[in-house]
């Protein structure tokens, strides 16, 4: 752990100023595993630093139920790296920061509706790639702008996919079916999450700005650069409006606090917003009604935890939130305090802290019961009841697990070619 917990710097990583991996929303849950159309509902886990995503049960004891290589074009992108001077060292840059000395290969994924593939965006080699889930061969890839992707957002009716070209301000909008780029817009600084409200009117992405400076005092954050949410009309990708919660920050008295954005996720009714901020052991509640902060949480420290901010993580402290289905619980990744926990909505109070090892991301489970937190540090993902926020069990996956998402996969399917 004191080895995943130090920032790997290269010389050309303050140049780069690459993002961090690892953002979200909570996944919508749907009530139990059963599916049309001879579909099962699954998990996603995708395995960053492993290039696989392993896939598992969506409730119950979240069996493991197959595994993908998300990189099996490996040997020819590599070529492509190799054989270009700038590629190469952004490559280099991403494994020596963001990475924290390994290969990203798998951040985000979704399946398509019909359960027939997994797209998948991957860091290192700045693209997003349809795997076919018979055969385990790429269908389709898209380059994005730029060096690297980061997290998507899948569109209500799954037909759509938008992901963040981190180092180019950019968030591009595919057809999830052929990969065809539909639209894009420009965003902040460092665009990271991203999330569809649930009318498929709007995209709200969320950019961080440079996470990977050692200018971590608050003195400093203005260096961080232009981070803000930016919300465009999903079919003209026009801008609608952009939040700066450096003002709604200033104005509820947190004036040292980071305005980076960090994993987000709404009330079920979209009138909240709560959110992660860099650097916070906490959250904190939006009112869109109203554009102002109204609450604030703050989550215990783990007293093993340092001080010293340049040992955090992609300036994360606590990284991954999610809501469940009645909206009456919120479950929170403390990612640098290695632990888990519920909180309450209503109260704003914490249950059992539950322990995990690096927490980097938190969903819903399928049946809406247990929270789903991917333990990087660990290579499981452990499920916490909702309702007594005490640990239902571990998962062992793959390695440094991130996003966890909800899809479909054929009934009888158990890996590529049944392996």
């Amino acid at each position: 752990m004191a080895a995943s917990r130090t920032r790997h710097l290269c010389s050309v990583t303050a140049a780069l100023a690459l993002t961090v991996a690892g953002p979200a929303t909570a996944a919508s849950a749907a009530a139990g595993s059963a599916a049309p159309g001879g579909l099962r509902e699954v998990l996603f886990v995708g395995n960053n630093w492993d290039g696989t995503a392993d896939v598992i049960e969506s409730s119950g004891d979240f069996a493991k139920v197959g595994r993908i290589d998300v990189v099996p074009d490996k040997d020819a992108r590599m070529a492509e790296i190799n054989a270009d001077p700038i590629k190469w060292i952004y490559f280099q840059a991403i494994r020596n920061s963001v990475g924290e000395g390994h290969d990203q290969f798998a951040d985000d994924m979704y399946a398509t509706p019909d359960g027939r593939s997994v797209v998948v965006s991957r860091p290192s080699f700045a693209d997003v790639v349809s795997i076919d889930l018979a055969s385990g061969r790429v269908n389709w890839r898209f380059p994005v702008s730029g060096y690297r992707a980061d997290h998507m957002a899948v569109s209500p009716d799954g037909a759509r996919v938008a992901v963040s070209a981190s180092t180019a301000n950019t968030v591009h909008v595919l057809d999830i079916g052929t990969g065809r780029q539909l639209g894009s817009f420009p965003t902040g600084d460092k665009p990271h999450e991203n999330i569809f409200t649930k009318d498929g009117k709007y995209i709200w992405n969320m950019s961080i700005g440079d996470v990977n400076t050692a200018l971590d005092d608050p003195g400093w954050d203005w260096t961080k650069g232009d981070r803000r949410i930016t919300v465009v009309d999903a079919t003209t990708y026009k801008q609608v409006k952009v939040i700066d919660m450096r003002q709604r920050l200033d104005a509820f008295g947190l004036r040292n606090f980071s305005d980076a954005v960090r994993p987000a996720v709404f009330s079920a009714d979209e009138s909240k917003l709560y959110f992660q901020v860099s650097f916070f052991n906490g959250f904190l509640e939006y009112d869109l009604a109203t554009d102002k902060i109204t609450r604030m949480k703050t989550l215990p420290k783990n007293p093993a935890t340092s001080e010293d901010r340049t040992t955090w993580v992609n300036d994360s402290r606590h990284h991954g939130i999610s809501m469940n289905p009645e909206g009456t619980k919120l479950c929170v990744a403390g990612t640098m305090d290695d632990y888990a926990t519920v909180v309450d909505r209503a109260s704003l109070q914490e249950g059992p802290l539950v322990s995990t090892s690096k927490p980097y991301w938190a969903t819903v489970s399928g049946d809406g019961r247990d929270c789903i937190v991917s333990e990087s540090g660990a290579d499981q993902v452990t499920a916490i009841d909702f309702a007594t926020g005490r640990k239902v069990t571990s998962v062992p996956v793959g390695d440094h697990p991130q996003r966890v998402r909800l899809g479909r996969v054929p009934a009888d399917w158990t890996g590529p070619n049944g392996g």
